[in-house]
């Protein structure tokens, strides 16, 4: 195992990142050691030599040690600090060590309020003691809830304060960028009233939010005193950021009249990732560290600009280069994390996600700025086209009109010749019509003598056929006429049965209103309701009604000789359907006693009863 290395301070020194063999580290998988077994630990060479230029704590929720160590020989006049680049880090316990060879424990970490920090700066800073001779080991107990890049500088402390003002300086560069760009399209919102700048404003603002979140600007500046907001806002600030993306990328491409399935599409990622948001922000918020998935969010809005560009929207190229940037960021950070460490190289590689975002921020402008300009484009040609439309229809009109009014000259001529003609016809058909209204009066009291001559010869037939069928011999054919179908014959049932009026069968109640069924009566005392069947031969019948009053007929005309295969054949009935009915008809009249008379008024329809 290659022996750790050790850092010399000197006073000339101003900022040494430590890397590889310059770092010890030891997973503490149970969370349980103390500072003081750490140190018999290390005596015993348990610490293991740091092999990348930036280690990790691949192992999420485990308490790393890490440990380095520092010569102080030749430092008289300059103090100097340690400093953690990755704000993202949960917990850190820094054990430094004291002129009088003890330690001294700082907690730092983003869990802890901002006020706790020794340093009030966006990264954890740890001061060194002074007046130390030899070589001391410092120690530090790491554990976050995400992956951390644990990236610690030495620095002298006036190289620091100048550091640590430029790089607020860049800072406010950066985020005045952003506020110059919200500005910039919130004029064109209100100039332009596109709801596409709506979406980019905001997408903007949840950038300057997110990056306030990973630098920890958000923390030192917002909410100092919320560690646990802190521990996950950015994960709120990122889904919306993924959502105006995504909303923006709508409305700049046109995707819902150039590529409709592609914004449904895009419409189901949106839902997707607000269900996804919710379950995390309701149920579990450590999936909130899984910022890779914002890949499919930036692949969708990638893919789609690509889409679009090669459809020959012009617009769509700015979007696509902006989108370019922003992915060759993300993809750099996703390698990183992946282990790639010769990536991450320094400062540049860990702000270029940064960089890559105001790249993108100026190249969107740009494309919306094009849109803008293709649109302006369309107008003025649309109006150029117009206006030379509207001169050409202008022309047509003017020469159509001098034709129409020749037209009409010579049109005018001959109505003025074909209007006496008219006028001499209108008189003669005036004449004729004074004689056809003549005519057509003696018509009508010609017509409405014949119509009352109809009348009664109809009324004569009904009742010479009623009374045919009441005293002789008809075919089925015949007896159909005057009873056709079901309400023919239960109206005819109805009339014969409460011919001397009406009386309720319960109460004895002469009053009544219509029933539920067909030539019903029901009671309007006890409510009641008898149908026309009911206390009939008809009752609980299941043979069409008409075939039963013909059924009847035959019996009563043949004085019940006719037998039941003769009845089957002529109705299309059973034979045991007709011998069964037909010997309960037989039985009506045995128990009436009938003379079989045809020349009996009421007939055959006193069976009924």
């Amino acid at each position: 195992m290659q022996a750790q290395q050790t850092v010399m301070l000197k006073d000339s020194l101003r900022e040494h990142m430590f890397t590889f063999a310059e770092l010890g580290s030891l997973i503490d998988t149970t969370g349980r050691l103390t500072f003081n077994q750490i140190r018999r630990l290390d005596r015993s060479s348990s610490f293991s030599t740091n092999r990348a230029s930036t280690p990790q704590n691949t192992q999420i929720n485990q308490y790393y040690w890490y440990k380095l160590r520092i010569d102080h020989q030749d430092t008289q006049r300059k103090l100097f600090v340690l400093e953690f680049f990755d704000q993202t880090i949960d917990h850190i316990d820094a054990y430094i060590p004291t002129k009088n060879g003890e330690y001294a424990q700082i907690i730092l970490g983003d869990q802890s309020n901002f006020s706790a920090r020794p340093f009030k700066h966006k990264n954890f800073v740890v001061p060194l003691y002074d007046e130390l001779q030899g070589t001391h080991a410092y120690y530090f107990r790491i554990k976050s809830s995400q992956l951390a890049d644990i990236i610690i500088v030495l620095r002298s402390i006036d190289y620091f304060v100048g550091y640590a003002l430029g790089e607020y300086f860049s800072f406010g560069i950066f985020y005045g960028m952003i506020v110059i760009f919200c500005f910039y399209n919130m004029v064109m919102l209100f100039a332009v009233k596109q709801r596409a700048y709506l979406y980019y404003v905001c997408y903007l603002i949840c950038v300057g939010l997110f990056e306030m979140c990973t630098d920890g600007i958000a923390y030192h500046y917002l909410w100092p005193n919320s560690s646990s907001w802190n521990q996950f806002a950015f994960g709120v600030v990122l889904c919306l950021m993924s959502i105006f993306a995504l909303l923006f990328t709508q409305r700049l491409l046109l995707l819902h009249r150039k590529a409709p399935r592609l914004h449904f599409f895009i419409s189901i990622i949106i839902a997707l990732r607000l269900l996804f948001f919710a379950y995390c922000l309701l149920l579990d918020k450590s999936l909130f560290n899984y910022k890779f998935l914002e890949a499919i969010p930036l692949f969708v809005a990638f893919g789609s600009g690509i889409y679009i560009w090669l459809t020959g929207y012009r617009p769509a190229r700015y979007f696509v280069i902006g989108y370019g940037f922003l992915f060759f960021g993300y993809l750099v950070k996703f390698l990183i994390m992946l282990g790639f460490t010769w990536l991450n190289f320094g400062i540049l590689s860990y702000y270029i996600l940064s960089f890559c975002f105001i790249m993108e921020m100026t190249f969107l402008s740009l494309a919306i700025g094009d849109r803008v300009r293709v649109l302006k484009y369309s107008r003025d040609r649309a109006q150029q086209r117009t206006i030379k439309q509207m001169k050409i229809n202008q022309e047509l009109k003017d020469n159509i009109n001098r034709a129409l009014e020749a037209k009409v000259k010579v049109r005018t001529k001959e109505l003025v010749e074909k209007s006496t003609i008219i006028a001499q016809q209108n008189e003669a058909l005036f004449t004729a019509n004074r004689t056809l209204q003549e005519q057509r009066d003696e018509i009508a009291r010609i017509n409405a003598l014949l119509n009352k001559d109809n009348e009664e010869l109809k009324e004569n037939v009904q009742q010479v056929t009623r009374a045919r069928v009441l005293s002789t011999d008809v075919r089925f054919d015949e007896f159909s006429k005057l009873y056709p179908d079901q309400e023919s014959c239960l109206k005819f049932l109805a009339e014969l049965k409460w011919k001397e009026g009406y009386q309720c069968k319960k109460c004895n109640s002469n009053s009544y209103y219509p029933g539920h069924l067909p030539y019903s009566r029901r009671c309007s005392s006890c409510g009641y309701e008898e149908s026309a069947t009911a206390h009939t031969l008809l009752q609980n019948v299941r043979i069409p009604i008409n075939k039963s009053f013909y059924l009847i007929y035959l019996i009563y005309s043949t004085k019940g000789k006719i037998s039941s295969h003769k009845l089957s054949d002529i109705l299309s009935i059973r034979q045991s359907t007709c011998w069964a009915y037909s010997k309960k008809i037989k039985q009506q009249i045995e128990d009436k006693k009938f003379s079989f008379r045809k020349s009996n008024e009421k007939g055959w329809s006193e069976l009924l009863f």
